[in-house]
């Protein structure tokens, strides 16, 4: 099943705001639907693609710190073998790869365009779907 969000949503998760992305609609740059009268959706793998044209450094010292940071973001990218799965993920300006089980992501449901909050403490980024 195909992954949409509202235009706030693909708004929050881009980092950007609400007329940001609605001017990337009109422009082209992003595609929405719209089911009759429902409120306009965004795809999931069209949104992961322009995430991703999105990447740019943090400037220094404005990285979080903390050993509990969740940042949540969309998946951009899974590679699945017969035991790993590697799933990168942007949030905002930061692109995440976490390395599980393809078990785990198959669990998850983690696929291109769908919503998944990365959890990093020390070395190791735990993903979870909210």
């Amino acid at each position: 099943m195909p992954t949409a969000y509202r235009i706030a949503e693909a708004a929050a998760l881009l980092g950007v705001s609400d007329d940001t992305v609605r001017r990337w609609i009109d422009s082209g740059r992003l595609r929405a639907s719209r089911d009759g009268v429902g409120p306009a959706v965004v795809d999931g793998a069209d949104l992961a693609r322009v995430s991703t044209q999105l990447r740019e450094l943090p400037k220094p010292g404005t990285t979080p710190s903390s050993a509990r940071n969740r940042l949540a973001g969309i998946v951009t990218r899974v590679l699945r073998d017969t035991v790993m799965a590697q799933v990168e993920i942007q949030a905002g300006p930061f692109r995440l790869v976490s390395l599980m089980s393809r078990e785990a992501a198959d669990e998850l449901g983690l696929e291109v365009g769908v919503r998944a909050v990365a959890t990093v403490k020390a070395t190791q980024v735990s993903v979870d779907v909210p």
